[in-house]
């Protein structure tokens, strides 16, 4: 595999990034470089509660740091359309140890 990791496929797709501290941001990828830091356009963070529905947070523009990134999934965007995110419940992700 090249650099990248495959990221090259899913350029103008729409992903899905877990970071290191659980978060979980969606957007659009629009870049990365040789140290998987990846620029996504029209990116909001889920967030995950037990109690109520996920509530997107729109970031925009959003650059996220190679070593901050733990796992970088494609988003299928018909299934992700038809979830009703509002009635969703689930514990937010902890933090990766290393």
């Amino acid at each position: 595999m090249s650099s990248g990791l495959g990221l090259e496929s899913l350029v103008d797709q729409t992903i899905s990034v877990i970071t290191n501290d659980g978060r979980n941001i969606v957007g659009v990828l629009k870049g990365f470089d040789q140290a998987t830091n990846v620029i996504l356009d029209e990116s909001h963070e889920r967030v995950y509660s037990t109690k109520e529905g996920v509530q997107q947070l729109v970031l925009g523009l959003y650059i996220i740091r190679g070593d901050n990134i733990s796992i970088v999934g494609e988003l299928d965007e018909e299934l992700d359309s038809n979830l009703d995110l509002s009635t969703l419940r689930a514990h937010p992700l902890k933090p990766v140890i290393h």
